[in-house]
């Protein structure tokens, strides 16, 4: 059966809690199609690539039926209407949380370093005209929305908060990802961490942001809660002298071992002289990147480990975006913003652009001035159009100063923030519904968090993650035959040959760590068996 392969996930799935608590937060309607069934349908697309609910109706219904122990999947309508249920009448976000809860419990013993970044997800649709945000990859400012995500040192998900008005990420740190996190880490020992207000030696957890997440403002305010930050310096200055660096060796979390010229300095930093550590790292170009934090029990190495491995964040979007289809929209409907609910001005958006499109023409009508009067120096044989020119050009910039600094004072005197209510109703806009999104986002990050774990079997033998992932998406993909066997109580997945060998003794790897779990298959007693090969495809059914 094509795309059977995805059933050698299930082990993974259910370890990272697919079905572990939900029957606790949602409720379907008695119907041929359970939420079990659901759930692992939703899962099962993911991990084969499947992006969008429209994308289910060109799949063999029958086949991917068998392997969740049915005749048939559900049609694109039903399945998008059973989705719109779970996540209206079930409670999505307290499934999160207790996900979450518990993937931490489970990774206590390295828990307590966080990684928060924003992805703008952009939005192509007419229905509603959301603010625009500056997409780094696109190069543009587009109409979107922004998804703060928390995630670990290796990229693993943990949650995500969505904004349709985006705050910035200093404003959504605070208000919501800390308190989330304190209510999510498990409550450790009162010698597990540092007790003394203000000393970072041993804090309760650690935030890492890029430059957006500069502040030392909310970096103390965060100290005094026993919370560490690191972030990229702003304003670093000037370089320091490259004696200062010294080549130090430096593992990464992917394993790598690289050589880096570090430095180190204390240093005050801000308005309000806040004391922080300062570690640079000079490059062969002669570039120093600056990096702050207010953790005070690390070594210059861990520094450097902790804030580099950051990309492993812009790699999970990246990876999202491409594979899991994570930017898709599930449904089409809108929500109603708050009316308090604070957006820039749209006057003063407008006022700024002129400001600074007038600041742009005044600055190369000086350029052409400083130009003309070097041109004049040199050629003395003809003064007068020469003169005639540099007064033309001295009357329009006095001109344009003069307009540039009507238009600085008018924007001065306009409110830059106001609130929803305060628009025109031609200027208002509603966000886009995030319940459906949320549910199925929340399946996609279990999806994910189960591939990682696959890899994380398969990496011993494999030398790049890249590599591990391809072999994943190959056998999600691969064909495979169902056996199941009513007198052992046994369910045999037979996975067909890959492209080559060597591919074929990994998979004979995998099948023995899948098998030592001894899976159930769920809602039946049925246990797994994963094999690698042919079989007699005339025996091969579905799930009794």
């Amino acid at each position: 059966m094509s795309g059977a392969g995805v059933l050698f996930a299930l082990p993974a799935l259910l370890a990272c809690g697919l079905l572990l608590h939900a029957r606790k937060y949602f409720n379907l309607p008695k119907g041929y199609y359970g939420l079990e069934s659901l759930l692992m349908l939703l899962a099962f697309m993911a991990l084969g690539r499947v992006k969008s609910v429209e994308a289910l109706r060109y799949l063999p219904p029958g086949e991917w039926g068998k392997f969740l122990g049915l005749d048939r999947i559900p049609e694109a309508r039903t399945l998008r209407n059973k989705i719109k249920l779970l996540a209206q009448q079930g409670d999505v976000a307290g499934w999160e949380a207790k996900l979450c809860e518990s993937w931490m419990q489970e990774a206590s013993d390295t828990i307590g370093v966080f990684y928060i970044d924003g992805h703008v997800r952009v939005y192509y649709g007419s229905q509603t005209k959301l603010p625009r945000h500056y997409v780094s990859r696109e190069r543009l400012c587009l109409r979107a929305t922004t998804d703060y995500w928390v995630n670990t040192m290796d990229g693993r998900p943990f949650f995500y908060v969505n904004k349709a008005v985006d705050p910035g990420l200093l404003n959504v740190l605070e208000n919501d990802i800390v308190p989330q996190l304190n209510q999510y880490i498990p409550k450790l020992p009162d010698a597990e961490y540092s007790q003394e207000p203000g000393n970072l030696a041993k804090p309760r957890f650690t935030l890492i942001c890029d430059r957006e997440g500069y502040s030392p403002e909310t970096m103390q305010r965060q100290r005094a809660q026993g919370i560490a930050c690191m972030t990229y310096h702003k304003y670093p200055g000037a370089n320091w002298p490259e004696d200062e660096f010294q080549r130090v060796q430096v593992t990464l979390i992917s394993g790598e071992q690289v050589y880096m010229d570090l430095a180190w300095r204390g240093v005050m930093v801000g308005g309000s002289k806040v004391w922080m550590h300062e570690i640079r790292r000079l490059t062969q170009s002669g570039h120093q990147t600056s990096i702050l934090t207010t953790h005070e029990g690390l070594s210059i190495v861990d520094i450097a480990k902790w804030m580099f491995a950051r990309w492993c964040q812009e790699n999970f979007f990246r990876y999202m975006r491409q594979h899991y289809g994570l930017d898709r929209l599930v449904d089409y409907c809108l929500d109603d913003i708050p009316e308090s609910t604070r957006v820039v001005n749209p006057a003063h958006r407008e006022i700024d652009g002129t400001v600074r499109k007038q600041v742009g023409v005044l600055q190369r009508k000086r350029a052409q001035y400083g130009a003309l009067r070097i041109q004049g120096d040199i050629e003395q044989s003809n003064v007068e159009p020469y003169e005639h020119k540099k007064a033309e050009l001295q009357q329009e910039i006095t001109e344009l100063e003069h307009e540039v600094e009507q238009l600085k004072q008018k924007r001065r005197e306009t409110q830059r923030h106001i609130t929803i209510s305060e628009l025109s109703e031609e200027q208002r806009f509603k966000a886009l519904s995030t319940d459906s999104k949320y549910f199925v986002d929340t399946v996609k990050m279990v999806a994910y968090r189960a591939e990682t774990a696959m890899v994380s079997m398969l990496r011993p033998h494999v030398h790049k993650d890249d590599d591990v992932r391809s072999l994943l998406r190959a056998i999600y993909s691969n064909e495979a035959d169902l056996i199941p066997n009513d007198k052992e109580m046994t369910l045999t997945v037979h996975l067909h040959h890959l492209a080559n060998r060597a591919e074929t003794e990994l998979l004979k790897n995998l099948c023995d760590e899948l098998n030592a779990t001894q899976t159930i298959y769920p809602g039946t007693k049925y246990r797994l068996i994963y094999q690698v090969g042919s079989s007699n495809s005339a025996n091969a059914t579905s799930v009794p």
